[in-house]
């Protein structure tokens, strides 16, 4: 029988309360290369009978514990996930500047944000994780999952979620009827991320014909699921990671 993440789980109580607690990731970091440069992304497995596989694509911070903790607790319920890095191993900016020109670099080269992806997405089935498999992102992330949705070059893929991520659609680019499903996760109170942005993507996905959903948790602010920041809301992270585990289930 299939084991579904409810809400109030002891498992998902355990996971939430590690912020305030050392983590130690599960895990194991993967150097590896995509077009001649370095990368180093995160693998855990879900066991020999993988439900399926999660990608995750990091913030703008880079990949650091945060994804790394986000896959851990994925792998407890079964996927395989990989957390790739698009910005090169050793690159995991400080500063708000820094960290505006990574994400900026990689807005403004659409063909290098997807062949990043891609190559993390190669990576994480040579690393024996199961083909079948769900992008999600967090913030930046999001808005990367988004654009390898509108691309359709990754194959295998069940489904897409953005969690606080960007929604705005490029001038140029649109959903294909045949994209798989949508999730996305997005605080009512996100001033980064409009009401209107949500709106409009609905508007595009309902006229593409492609299944989605979407969570809007009202007083959640822009990254409402980032632990020990100052944005985190416990109530939106843990209903639209209850929903998350939800829409795996599903999808996979």
């Amino acid at each position: 029988m299939k084991k579904i993440l409810l809400p109030g789980s002891a498992l998902t109580l355990f996971f939430l309360a590690l912020p305030a607690l050392a983590f130690s990731p599960v895990g194991e970091d993967i150097a590896y290369n995509v077009n001649g440069e370095d990368f180093l992304g995160y693998f855990i497995t879900g066991g020999e009978n993988a439900k399926g596989s999660v990608l995750i694509i990091h913030d703008w911070d880079g990949l650091d514990d945060y994804e790394r903790q986000r896959a851990d607790m994925l792998a407890s319920e079964g996927y395989d996930v990989f957390a790739v890095d698009l910005y090169g191993e050793g690159n995991r900016p400080q500063a708000m500047e820094e960290k505006r020109a990574a994400t900026n670099r990689l807005y403004q080269d659409r063909e290098r944000m997807r062949a990043l992806t891609l190559g993390g997405l190669a990576q994480a089935r040579e690393q024996g994780a199961a083909e079948q498999t769900v992008i999600m992102g967090y913030c930046f992330g999001g808005a990367v999952a988004l654009e390898i949705a509108r691309s359709g070059e990754a194959d295998s893929i069940a489904a897409y979620t953005s969690f606080h991520g960007g929604l705005t659609t490029p001038d140029g680019q649109s959903y294909s009827s045949e994209t798989a499903p949508i999730f996305i996760a997005h605080g009512g109170a996100d001033s980064s991320v409009s009401l209107d942005d949500v709106a409009t993507l609905a508007e595009e996905l309902e006229t593409s014909g492609v299944t989605y959903e979407i969570g809007i948790y009202s007083g959640a602010p822009h990254a409402f699921s980032v632990f020990g920041s100052d944005a985190y809301h416990e109530r939106a992270d843990q209903r639209s990671w209850d929903t998350f585990n939800v829409w795996l289930e599903e999808m996979l």
